[in-house]
């Protein structure tokens, strides 16, 4: 740098998370080992996005702001050597999005300073992100605390000359759910066939949509979990239980570029049958009123489902209080419960992956890189979402880029014209989703 030792933002209480509406403020620190002169020194507080139909583009085809103010800390002079110090701060507005990093777009947020020397002399300019959260009440939605359930019926031919039917219902417990609850999943299979089914696997999937000329759907596969077949002539039941990892939260309002959807695929390999529910993720849990009480000790406080803890949950070993209602009108047939191979939430020996509970505190929103953490542990946790990419487009018979992961999307995605279309409710986009089905349970 020169005569510039040192020039750097730092942030009030080290704090890199904010909400709409809250102040940022920090200080510019500068150290010289020479007198320096400036014209001004500037501080600047940018948010914007952009996004590209390119895998990690940094020239944007598309970008919106949300927020472009800068503040003069100094005008004219001389800086002596030694250390200065500028405070600065600034407002961020009430409807700016959530802090955002994909494949094909970003929601980025920064503080950057500069200091404008005389002519012919060297600029220096310095910079430092920060994450916004916009947070996600989950209790705003409509029917958010029903179950999400959706049912198939599938005919096929075996042996050439057999046919067989097989139904499939899959149900999760709510329709939205927060960073660190559990999606707890049932699932009902009813094989009126002589023929043995392949497994059964249900995901956990990400759909981010990047809104270019040529829109890009970004699916990630966030959790996988897969069961046995069920026998011939065999009515079967197999309930499940999903950590949710931190994820950044459902729709990301604020921003009309990028668009994040989540839903629960439940498949099976042969026949081929696929059943998928749309939940919501969001940062305040379902306020669920007990509608039959549970015993509780005097003075004994209530469980809180926003509370728990992910290295408590063994996702192969469902809530015994669960009981699967008959939906499938099986009568006298007994049920057997599917056994669960493997999850990807699980080490090989069936250990659950120890997740640490502060990765699903504040800073559980925005899917944005881990920043450095402060000594006092002032900093937040941030964690990506994990899986797979598996992009496609949307505008012409592009196919698929092929994946090793076993569940994508039903074929009738590639053909959607949206998201040039209006916004789909969740019991459209269930319609739409299942156009193969038979029925859609509420």
């Amino acid at each position: 740098m020169g005569k510039l030792q040192e020039f750097e933002i730092t942030f009030t209480n080290n704090k890199v998370v904010y909400n709409p509406g809250e102040s940022i403020s920090g200080t510019v620190r500068i150290k010289t080992s020479h007198s320096l002169q400036f014209k001004a020194i500037k501080v600047n507080c940018v948010g914007s996005c952009g996004i590209s139909s390119k895998l990690n583009d940094a020239s944007w085809m598309l970008e919106e702001k949300y927020l472009s103010s800068t503040l003069s800390v100094a005008d004219k002079g001389t800086l002596s050597a030694g250390e200065h110090s500028f405070p600065f701060q600034f407002l961020i507005p009430a409807s700016v999005p959530t802090s955002f990093e994909g494949p094909f777009g970003k929601v980025l947020y920064k503080i950057r300073a500069f200091i404008d020397t005389p002519r012919f002399s060297k600029d220096y300019k310095t910079q430092r992100p920060f994450y916004l959260l916009n947070v996600l009440n989950l209790n705003e939605l409509p029917d958010i605390e029903q179950p999400s359930c959706a049912l198939t019926t599938k005919k096929f031919n075996y042996l050439l000359v057999k046919t067989g039917t097989l139904m499939l219902k899959a149900c999760s417990d709510l329709r939205g759910y927060t960073p660190g609850q559990v999606i707890k999943l049932s699932t009902e299979i009813h094989n009126k066939s002589g023929k043995d089914t392949g497994y059964v696997m249900a995901s956990l999937i990400q759909r981010v949509s990047y809104k270019t000329k040529r829109p890009v759907f970004d699916l990630r596969p966030i959790a996988e979990v897969e069961g046995a077949g069920v026998k011939a002539g065999k009515h079967a039941e197999w309930r499940e239980q999903i950590i949710v990892p931190p994820l950044p939260q459902s729709g990301l309002t604020g921003c009309s570029l990028i668009e994040i959807e989540y839903f629960i695929q439940v498949s099976l390999k042969s026949p081929e049958a696929v059943v998928t529910l749309p939940i919501y993720i969001g940062n305040i849990a379902v306020n669920l009123a007990p509608s039959i009480p549970h015993p509780v000790a005097q003075g004994a406080p209530m469980p809180a489902m926003s509370n728990l803890s992910p290295a408590a949950v063994v996702p192969s070993a469902p809530p015994a209080e669960d009981h699967l209602e008959g939906a499938l009108g099986a009568g006298g047939v007994d049920s057997e419960e599917i056994p669960t191979k493997s999850h990807s939430q699980q080490d090989p020996s069936g250990v659950p992956i120890s997740m640490s509970p502060s990765a699903f505190g504040q800073a559980s929103g925005p899917g944005a890189p881990q920043p450095t953490q402060s000594s006092d542990g002032s900093a937040p946790l941030f964690c990506l979402s994990t899986g797979a990419t598996i992009p496609f487009f949307t505008d012409s018979n592009t196919t698929p880029v092929p994946t090793s992961c076993p569940l994508i999307l039903p074929p009738e995605y590639s053909t959607w014209e949206y998201p040039h279309g209006d916004y789909l409710c969740h019991e459209m986009a269930c319609e739409a989703i299942n156009l193969n089905t038979t029925e859609i349970c509420k």
